[in-house]
């Protein structure tokens, strides 16, 4: 059984989840790479270990999480069994329901049927009586919202989850799944979605203002743009890299020159602040208050320690968000530029005069 450190609260901090009383660590650690089959138990075990010991109470995982689907609940399982489950009552332990899972009409998206079933499919897997945060995990177009959020209620009801969010909505359906949740005296207290200085699609769809306005926290993954936002690929792909080992999520043309440049000037930015690249962006997502928790993955222990940082400085002058503001106008104007040239057959200078 591990012994975690005494030491385990002192540096990092925690916000409380919207104007719930639930608070999250500034920076959360989430399973959904490195946990699968496919990936070495002792090295998961020391990943969270070492988030653990370093005050990282919040640990995030889906159904589907793997490969195979379900394996990193069950890993993660075996972990808290073997190793943590003294610590239970410290922890804050996530999962979602919403995308594919098992075969039929009966294992996606957002019925009642689904999402209860997947929930103790889940706890099995994982081999507890609860968790913390039961989230749907994304918008069903076709099913009734009353019934999803009714399913999300009926876990909480029946002791199955303590609170629940929604990850993966948009701003007009947060308010209008939030409605239901209130009638229905659920605790939702918190939304799950991307978040980067490369993607600001909260910031465009409603989500994060809506979120704010209606006191939900928000929890952000992908903050580092799978690994863009670090300085792994300022010197080329290394051949170890998850463009490389894995294109499901980040493609190598995803890393134009373009945004090269980007990223390197991010870079010199952040050395300026006396910050990494990777610090540097975690803190632009926490800058205002409004994101409770960042969810980092990692596959090294040495990168959980790098990331958690950040709580030493996530504070912005003018200057520094306008250098920030400007470099994502840029690479967008240019990206912009390329997708209509290949679409319109104009002459440079007016596809220069339309950006």
């Amino acid at each position: 059984m591990h012994q975690a450190s005494r030491k385990r609260y002192e540096t990092m901090e925690y916000h409380f989840c919207g104007k719930s009383g639930l608070k999250l660590p500034a920076v959360s650690f989430g399973l959904w790479h490195n946990f699968g089959d496919n990936a070495n138990y002792d090295n998961m075990k020391e990943l969270c270990f070492t988030a653990f010991d370093n005050g990282i109470t919040h640990f995030d995982l889906a159904n589907n999480y793997g490969p195979k689907y379900g394996s990193a609940e069950s890993n993660f399982g075996k972990i808290l069994k073997e190793e943590l489950g003294s610590y239970r009552d410290e922890l804050l332990i996530s999962t979602k329901a919403g995308y594919d899972m098992w075969e039929g009409p009966y294992g996606n998206w957002g019925s009642r049927k689904y999402l209860l079933a997947s929930l103790d499919q889940s706890l099995k897997r994982m081999g507890i009586d609860y968790v913390d945060i039961f989230y749907h995990h994304r918008m069903d177009p076709d099913t009734p919202l009353e019934e999803t959020m009714g399913a999300l209620t009926q876990a909480v009801n029946s002791g199955k989850a303590l609170y629940v969010g929604l990850s993966n909505y948009d701003g007009e359906h947060l308010e209008k799944a939030a409605a239901i949740l209130k009638d229905l005296k659920c605790p939702f207290i918190i939304n799950q979605n991307r978040y980067s200085i490369f993607d600001r699609t909260i910031e465009n769809n409603g989500l994060k203002d809506m979120a704010e306005k209606l006191g939900k926290g928000i929890i952000a993954f992908s903050p580092l743009a799978q690994g863009m936002l670090t300085d792994r690929y300022l010197n080329g792909i290394p051949c170890d890299s998850r463009a490389k080992r894995d294109g499901r999520f980040l493609k190598e043309n995803a890393l134009t020159k373009e945004r090269i440049m980007q990223i390197e000037q991010l870079n010199v930015l952040a050395k300026e602040r006396g910050q990494t690249l990777a610090e540097m962006a975690l803190a632009w997502v926490l800058k205002d208050g409004v994101v409770t928790s960042v969810l980092i993955g990692a596959s090294k222990p040495s990168q959980i320690l790098d990331n958690i940082r950040v709580v030493q400085n996530t504070s912005f002058c003018k200057e520094e968000l306008e250098k920030i503001e400007e470099e994502e106008k840029e690479i967008f104007s240019a990206e912009f530029k390329e997708e209509i040239s290949k679409l319109m057959p104009f002459s440079p200078v007016f596809i220069n005069e339309i950006v």
